[in-house]
């Protein structure tokens, strides 16, 4: 059976090699950072000025969302 020349893992039709730690970290953290933005955006959207607290919370639950959606809907490696 033939290897693959990167990962050494056995080289079948479906193979795809497992991707590095940084590469699986920034796309985290770029899908964390995208939800915090969109649940800034829709705090100012429903009130003209939030409160600090308001932002932060919509912020953070925000970023649980898109990283939960990430999770559900994303390859299984």
């Amino acid at each position: 059976m033939a290897t693959c020349p990167r990962c050494f893992g056995p080289l079948t039709d479906d193979h795809r090699c497992p991707r590095n730690w940084v590469r699986r970290l920034g796309d985290s953290l770029v899908t964390v950072l995208v939800g915090a933005i969109v649940g800034i955006v829709a705090s100012f959207a429903i009130e003209e000025q939030p409160s600090s607290a308001l932002v932060l919370a919509a912020a953070a639950l925000g970023a649980v969302l898109a990283n939960a959606f990430r999770q559900a809907v994303g390859p299984r490696l």
